[in-house]
């Protein structure tokens, strides 16, 4: 049965043969110096070229950046290595390479003003909170990427496996944040790369097993063989523990966006022309954005419907139409 799916997915006469797969994925083997020339130049290139679009907040920059990065290739290249049981030298390449985009993203983020809120910033806040779907998605995309680079005829799909999968934006940002001291901002963009990077290593490993790359090797080495899907399991489970904490913190979020906004809107009804225009969730704060035509009601009262629908201590502020900011109060207090 397994056979059958493998044969339709990656039919015989498609199939690129090892020789080719380690020609463009082993960056140690053939013109070596020709090889690594062209990723380095193109890895600092789209670096700068990411930076510009995370700084400008330019989705269509940061989308350029993801088709000329070439960090893909080596992290195939682990997949591959770790297949034929052999050491390419792809691992240290990627770390030095995720060394030098974060280093571009560090430098870059000297343009920013002292008091610039990062997650204004559409390009960032999309890469410093990941969720478990980033991590289903990614997964996805390894597959499609290992698919596309063993058969002959579908290369024309590698751009868009390119733009699915998010290697240097995250990076950029991570880099970003950390020249602007938010720690856990980049954290939040390194955890978004690292699934990544599993993911696409994962998924190769999986694809280039079942063509049949690495019988010779799995021969030879026995039981070992079975270590390396061991090792990346574990290092999923990591990954997949935060990622999904993050996830059920999101929904929880969004939860109690939902009964503030309702809580609002109840404690504005009496009030004519009174509207809740949205209710966003920033730094463990709620801001609640309504517009009044003339007084604002007693802000206690708002606290106290919100208190016992969402966790006490979590700090609520009014912004008005007219520019007013009113600090409500903590819930529970």
């Amino acid at each position: 049965m397994i056979s059958r799916v493998r044969d339709r997915v990656l039919p015989a006469s498609q199939r690129r043969s090892l020789d080719e797969l380690t020609q463009d994925l082993d960056l140690s083997t053939g013109d070596t110096t020709s090889k690594r020339s062209a990723f380095w130049t193109m890895l600092t290139l789209s670096s700068v070229i990411a930076a510009g679009g995370v700084l400008t907040d330019s989705t269509a920059t940061v989308i350029g950046a993801m088709i000329i990065a070439p960090l893909s290739t080596p992290i195939m290249g682990i997949a591959l290595g770790s297949v034929q049981r052999r050491r390419t030298g792809s691992a240290r390449i990627v770390l030095l390479a995720c060394l030098l985009v974060i280093a571009v993203g560090m430098v870059t983020s000297v343009a920013l003003p002292s008091d610039y809120d990062l997650l204004s910033n559409s390009q960032i806040s999309s890469r410093t909170s990941p969720g478990l779907m980033d991590l289903v998605a990614a997964l996805a995309t390894g597959f499609a990427g290992a698919v596309a680079l063993a058969r002959r005829d579908v290369a024309a799909v590698l751009p868009g496996v390119a733009i699915a999968i998010s290697l240097v934006p995250p990076l950029v940002v991570a880099g970003v944040c950390l020249g602007q001291l938010s720690g856990w901002l980049a954290l939040g963009a390194l955890v978004l790369f690292v699934s990544n990077l599993f993911a696409l290593v994962f998924g190769g490993m999986v694809v280039f097993a079942s063509l049949g790359y690495g019988t010779e090797a799995d021969k030879a080495a026995g039981r070992p063989a079975r270590r390396a899907y061991a090792a990346m399991a574990l290092l999923f489970a990591v990954v997949f523990v935060p990622l999904a904490a993050n996830t059920v913190l999101t929904f929880l979020l969004n939860s109690w966006t939902g009964i503030t906004k309702d809580a609002a809107q109840q404690w504005l009804a009496e009030e004519s022309g009174a509207s809740v225009t949205g209710v966003d969730a920033t730094s463990r704060t709620m801001y609640i954005h309504v517009r009044v035509p003339g007084d604002l009601p007693p802000v206690r009262s708002l606290l106290e419907r919100l208190e016992g629908r969402i966790p006490d201590g979590i700090p609520v502020v009014v912004d008005a139409s007219r520019g007013r900011r009113i600090d409500a109060g903590v819930v529970g207090d």
